[in-house]
Formats: structure tokens, sequence, C-alpha cells
């Protein structure tokens, strides 16, 4: 019998370790980013710090009634910004009222029904209103606007005068009705700072309706769904995260616009919840007018108020943040 000799195989190569650390060229980029995107950290940072440093003697000489107090009268030593906040808050509730169904609706048409020999045009359009200043949007809302806006808003007054929102201290049906308590207001510089703010809102949400899957748009329209049954089960509910981001970057753009309604509004410190007519201010309006001549405790009043301005701001968009991320587009087609 005949004993054949085994040799063992001799063993191969060990697979090699995989490794996620960059290096190259990838190294430099991702230290480069991580750099940019720490540094914006710091300024946010740097300038929420500056602020809340300032606003301390104000803080420590008004108390929480800075907060409650209607009148800025630094001469009395009555300073507050209750009534400022009222018309931040009602200048940005035009605007968006306004630019959120321009921005969805042309957003969509661009994306959707647009032809495609027009849609170029049509992005270039919407992009260069971004790039127009805003001192520009303030002179057109004052000199082309604020007329036919005003005998809009008596017309509001006239037929919706029961509804709160759309009340004016004048008599609506007087035959000859007062046009200057219609002008130099809240709706008025709302309706500026509104076409400022949906090129914004409007290229965000157009971005992501053009990332719909086209294989969900074409079984819809294969399963006999018409071009706005395609685009109200597929594409709105796919871009509904982009949607609300570009509707709350909107709104931070609407909150602190300053030069647009410094131009338009007539300033005037009472809370009274009336739009329609004359009179508002707003935080970003009120440092813009005052800066220059304000020393002492009405500067760091300024500057408390500015505080107050850059933490809501930083609410909303921390909230638009979550929604977001909760709502990842496209979670919820099928």
């Amino acid at each position: 019998m005949t004993t054949h000799s085994v040799h063992e195989a001799p063993p191969g190569p060990l697979p090699r370790k995989i490794s996620r650390k960059p290096t190259g060229v990838d190294a430099v980029f991702v230290h480069s980013f991580r750099a940019i995107g720490a540094s914006v950290l710091v300024i946010t940072g740097g300038i929420g710090a500056f602020l809340a440093y300032q606003s301390i003697p104000t803080l420590r000489h008004y108390g929480f009634s800075f907060f409650t107090e209607t009148q800025w009268q630094p001469d009395q030593d009555t300073i507050g910004i209750a009534a400022v906040l009222l018309g931040t808050l009602e200048v940005a509730v035009v605007a968006m009222c306004i630019a959120f169904p321009l921005s969805l609706a042309t957003a969509l048409y661009i994306s959707e029904y647009a032809p495609p020999r027009l849609k170029g045009t049509l992005v270039s359009m919407v992009d260069l209103m971004a790039a127009v200043p805003s001192i520009v949007y303030g002179l057109w809302g004052f000199f082309l606007i604020q007329p036919h806006a005003s005998e809009f808003a008596h017309w509001l007054h006239q037929h919706f005068g029961w509804v709160p929102f759309f009340q004016v201290n004048a008599d609506a049906d007087a035959a000859a009705w007062d046009r200057i308590q219609y002008t130099a207001s809240a709706f008025i510089a709302g309706i500026a700072v509104s076409m400022m703010v949906m090129p914004m809102a409007c290229a965000v949400m157009r971005q992501v309706f053009s990332q719909t899957p086209p294989g969900e748009k074409e079984a819809a329209l294969a399963l006999g769904s018409s071009r706005w049954g395609m685009v109200r089960t597929v594409v709105i509910p796919f871009g509904r995260g982009g949607i609300i981001g570009g509707t709350m970057l909107g709104l931070g753009r609407a909150l602190g616009e300053t030069i647009a309604v410094l131009l338009i509004i007539s300033p005037e410190f009472v809370i009274k919840g009336r739009p329609l007519e004359i009179g508002t201010e707003t935080v970003s309006a009120l440092i813009a007018g005052r800066f220059g001549e304000s020393t002492g405790i009405q500067l760091s009043a300024l500057l408390t108020a500015g505080f107050v301005l850059f933490g809501i701001t930083l609410v909303v968009n921390t909230m638009a943040a979550v929604v977001v991320n909760r709502s990842r587009s496209g979670a919820e087609t099928g």
C-alpha cells in the first residue's frame, strides 16, 4: 500500500481591513468642511453670547417690565418691547399669508407644469427676485403698492370689519373715507416683505419637488390619475419636508427684515392687533431707526431687543429642523 504525503495548502492573504478614516483629498475635504461648520456654530454662539452680555444692564434696570411695557420713551426712562414684538409678529404673519401660497404654487408650476423651454427662464426670474436689495422692495412698497393696498385695506374693513383682525379705528362707510388711516401699516409692510420671502421659500420647495422619484409619478399617471391628482398624492407628500423648511426659512427672514419695513411703517408703540391700521413697529426697524442716536441704557435696551429677536429666530429654525427631521421627504409616499 502506497502512502502519499499530504501537503497543506499555503495560507491565503488575510482580508484587508476597511478603514473609514478619510485619506488624501477626502481628508482635506472632510476637515475643511468640518472646520467651516464649526466656525458657523462658533460665530452664531458668539453673537448670542455678546447680545446676552449686553442685555444684562437692561434687565437689571427694568426687570421683567421690559417685556410687558409698550412705550419706548428713553427721556422718561420708560422702555419696553411688548408692542414692538406684536408689530413684528403682525408683519411676519401678513407676509407669510401672502408668500406661502405664492411660493407653493410657483414651485409646483415650475417643477410639474411649466414647458421645458420655459423652466430655466422662470427659475432665473425667481432667483433674481432674491437678489434685489431690500431697499428697492421698500421703495416699491411705499410708492407703488401703498396707494392700491390702502384701498384694498379699506375694502377689507368694509366687508370683514366684524373680524378683529380687519378692524380699523375709522368709519368704513363714510362718504369720504380717511385714506391716511389705511397707510403706513403692518399690512402694507407685510406685502413688501412677502415679495422678499417668496423667492427663498420657492427655491427650497422647487428643489425638493424636483427630486420626486419619476417612477412613482409615472405609476400614478398609469393608474389613471390626472396631473393634479399625481401632484396631490405623490409630489406634495414627498416634498412635505421641503414645504415646511422653506416656509420656516421665509418666516425667519420675515421676522428680521429691516429696511423695507422701516421705509413703509409709521412708528407707533401701541398694542392694538389691527394690521390694516396706520402705525406699528418691529424689533429690527426699531434698532435700525434708533441705534445711531442711542447711548447708555437705551443702547443696551436696543441690544436686548436684538437678543430677543435672535432667540425667537433661533427657536423658529430649531422647530423647523425638528419637524423636517420627523417628516423626511418621501416618507409617506408609496
